[in-house]
């Protein structure tokens, strides 16, 4: 079994900057991929970004330009520097690990392990 657990979220003005860390615990995630999804005030889950054990990164077309991805393997710990932000951007964020490295999914079921989640609000 994979742990994983968020933080970093907070209250920020819109044009500010938040980092999101994700880390994992039960078992080495060095091999899959990793995912930032957020779940809109409308209930809708959406992708935000993710990063291949490669790493490859990718973007939603939404954040692309002002979202950053990375990973630290030594820590098990993936990173989201999201700049620039608008108040579309509030959500609760969630951190996922998929075991199936084939191919990169945008689509939240494919994901094995989830976060709890933080949430980013952004004021206007």
């Amino acid at each position: 079994q994979v742990q994983l657990v968020e933080s970093g979220g907070g209250l920020v003005q819109a044009g500010g900057s938040l980092s999101l860390s994700c880390t994992a615990s039960g078992r080495a995630v060095n091999s899959y991929n990793m995912a930032w999804f957020r779940q809109t005030p409308g209930g809708e889950i959406e992708f935000v970004s993710g990063i291949t054990w490669r790493p490859s990164t990718i973007y939603a077309d939404s954040v692309k330009g002002r979202f950053t991805i990375s990973r630290d393997n030594a820590k098990s710990t993936v990173f989201l520097q999201m700049n620039s932000l608008k108040p579309e951007d509030t959500a609760l964020y969630y951190c996922a690990a998929d075991s199936k490295v084939n191919y990169f999914s945008r689509t939240s079921t494919s994901y094995d392990y989830w976060g709890q989640g933080t949430q980013v609000t952004v004021s206007s």
